[in-house]
């Protein structure tokens, strides 16, 4: 599975942007999603995730109200939608595709894609 995230920006605070990974090969529809951000200085953290089913999700509550992750497998899509973005939101955000558990654990992840930024000015 090869994973490609796009649509990241640079936001006011407040504002609202959604970012789309896109998956091409085989079998995507089986595996869960998650996107995980990293700013400078800091380790990877987990934002959302949703099974394969796109029935489940799991939010970080730093991010819980305020984005909502969603997918379409007729087109191979998981997408994050941001609403009301605050300035700590800033970060590499990425992708990352699995079948193997533990939804917000970065290692049970085999499959990333690169990342899109994502800036929040005041």
């Amino acid at each position: 599975v090869q994973l490609q995230a796009s649509g990241g920006g640079l936001v006011q605070a407040g504002g609202s942007l959604k970012l789309s990974c896109t998956a091409s090969g085989r079998s995507f529809r089986s595996y869960s999603v998650g996107w995980f951000r990293q700013a400078p200085g800091t380790g990877r953290e987990f934002v959302a995730a949703v099974m394969w089913d796109g029935l489940t999700t799991d939010y970080a509550d730093s991010v819980k109200g305020r984005f909502t992750i969603s997918r379409d497998n007729r087109k191979n899509t998981v997408y994050l939608q941001t609403n009301s973005l605050k300035l700590e939101d800033t970060a590499v955000y990425s992708c990352a595709a699995q079948n193997a558990g533990n939804l917000r654990s970065p290692e049970r992840y085999g499959y990333w894609g690169q990342g899109t930024q994502v800036t929040v000015s005041s």
